[in-house]
């Protein structure tokens, strides 16, 4: 009965995401909403169209800018007319409501400020039904009500599952299956965990994996009749049984200093996963009943993607890379390196509108034609520097505007063609 639940509201969830990619085409730069960590299917892919294809000379318009949002590198959530974000404030970690103008709504805390090296936020609150869900880097999972940010539940995954915590603190987005929140303690007998969204009680746990948390975001996909649940560990890469809590694989991915940062993704049935140095897997998956194994299908060092995030656009891979040349192509398929090449330098990224929007690390922002021979940059300027540190959040492309965050301050830029 159980998995019969969680099955119709994956194909409820489904349908709204269906119906959302229609609105938003059919209506443009209207509002749709960006309400977790890389969108609403966490492809970091917006569905949004008439955006601006070449920014003026000095970039698009600047709207407007909010400071105070504490020192961070987590980027926004957007949803219900309201932008999300986290930021160190004083000994606090702090989750801040702005309207659409940029203006504050509310301001409540989550635990202590991250202390850890590259003091900052890391996680992107997950907005769901009113009801915002954020963990800050010392494992205090919080849920709030998003219209008030009234307290509603929360708990320590370390102290509540055992988990083990990092050399640069939780980087978790939390997801949101059905009535569930999923988080990631690590620990040596409970991996993964489901979480009532309402109440905070423990539905299920997943143990076996004897692994501690890498500083990755999961990932939901259904193969095989199989709904999954994908994420990188410090040491691995696993899947486990959305419904059940069961390991149902286990892949070992080891990369220097244990930095297993980007989300794996799920694209026409294989799994991608990158990291620094270590470089780019694609797996098959197969699946008999409930019993899912792995099989790798290519393996390169071209693309070592460290935490700026990679994108699947018309059958190849684009993404920054950890080294000299920090930016390449490869074909989907294969893992052929199509191109390899200097790019902006490092840099996050994100895709809306047929173009690719890279931020980077230094505050350079570009808009890009994704072309798998060149790189082939249309648009690009600076943003001011919003405080110290580089720039780490990934930008944001929702409702004809981009988003991008440098420590202390948001910066809104209308991208909405005329």
């Amino acid at each position: 009965m159980r998995r019969q639940r969680a099955r119709r509201a994956w194909q409820s969830a489904a349908l709204i995401i269906g119906l959302t990619a229609v609105v938003s085409g059919a209506r443009g730069a209207q509002k749709p909403e960006w309400p977790q960590f890389h969108g609403p299917r966490r492809d970091n892919m917006s569905t949004e169209t008439g955006l601006l294809k070449q920014w003026p000379e000095g970039g698009p318009k600047l709207v407007w800018t909010a400071k105070g949002i504490g020192s961070g590198f987590s980027t926004v959530a957007i949803a219900g007319k309201r932008i999300y974000i986290t930021g160190n404030i004083g000994d606090h970690t702090v989750i801040a409501a702005l309207r659409l103008d940029g203006r504050s709504l509310w301001q409540a805390r989550n635990g202590p400020a991250c202390r850890h090296q590259h003091a900052g936020t890391r996680s992107t609150p997950t907005i769901e039904e009113h009801r915002l869900y954020h963990m800050n880097a010392d494992g205090d999972l919080v849920c709030l009500d998003a219209r008030t940010g009234r307290h509603l539940w929360g708990l320590n995954i370390l102290k509540k599952f055992g988990g083990r915590n990092i050399t640069w603190g939780f980087a978790e987005s939390l997801l949101i299956d059905g009535d569930n929140v999923i988080c990631t303690p690590g620990g040596q007998e409970t991996g993964m965990v489901a979480l009532n969204k309402i109440t905070g009680t423990t539905v299920w746990t997943c143990t076996g994996t004897r692994d501690k948390p890498g500083y990755c975001s999961p990932t939901l996909f259904e193969h095989g009749g199989v709904r999954q649940i994908a994420v990188l560990m410090s040491r691995s890469v696993i899947g486990v049984n959305a419904d059940t809590g069961k390991l149902l694989w286990q892949e070992p991915h080891v990369c220097p200093f244990e930095e297993n940062i980007t989300a794996p993704l799920f694209h026409d049935g294989r799994l991608l996963i990158s990291t620094r140095t270590t470089g780019t897997r694609l797996f098959e998956l197969k699946t008999d009943g409930d019993r899912v194994t792995l099989k790798e299908r290519w393996g390169t060092a071209a693309l070592t993607n460290q935490h700026g995030g990679m994108l699947v656009v018309n059958g190849h891979i684009y993404g920054e890379c950890h080294g000299g040349q920090p930016w390449a192509v490869l074909d989907f398929g294969s893992g052929t390196t199509t191109y390899k090449g200097r790019g902006i330098g490092r840099a996050s990224i994100t895709y809306a509108d047929g173009r690719l929007y890279l931020l980077s690390f230094s505050g350079t922002m570009a808009l890009v034609r994704p072309d798998p021979r060149t790189f082939a940059p249309v648009s690009q300027f600076r943003v001011p520097k919003g405080g110290r540190g580089p720039f780490w959040a990934h930008p944001v492309v929702c409702g004809g505007r981009l988003y991008v965050r440098h420590d202390d301050t948001l910066f809104a830029y209308d991208i909405a063609e005329r």
